[in-house]
């Protein structure tokens, strides 16, 4: 998508500090933090909401590579997930880049 800044994260056209990366999707530190660590994992294809994604194992797997690769997040003390999703009437839920992605906050207690 032309003007969604994930995109262009996952395209080098905009810096940021990614910690991993694969065939799906990368992890990136937020540069809005929330918590000690807070980062963003993001699948490569553009999805707006959980109801686009054309793959329903895709959210599956971005969940597993989080859980596998937790020494590497610095996640062995706990992480927490979250997911905005703006709403059809609204967007209650903060969603504030219309791309999938997954909150992934740690390094404190929650």
């Amino acid at each position: 998508m032309e003007d969604c800044i994930f995109c262009k994260i996952i395209e080098g056209k905009i810096k940021s500090d990614i910690i991993f990366s694969d065939n799906d999707m990368i992890i990136f530190r937020d540069i809005h933090p929330q918590a000690k660590i807070h980062l963003l994992a993001v699948p490569k294809a553009h999805f707006p909401l959980i109801e686009e994604v054309a793959e329903d194992a895709l959210i599956g797997r971005m969940l597993k590579t989080i859980a596998s690769n937790k020494e590497l997040l610095g996640l062995k003390h706990g992480y927490r997930i979250v997911i905005n999703q703006k709403g059809e009437f609204g967007n209650d839920a903060g969603q504030e880049v219309m791309h999938l992605h997954i909150h992934i906050l740690a390094g404190q207690k929650l």
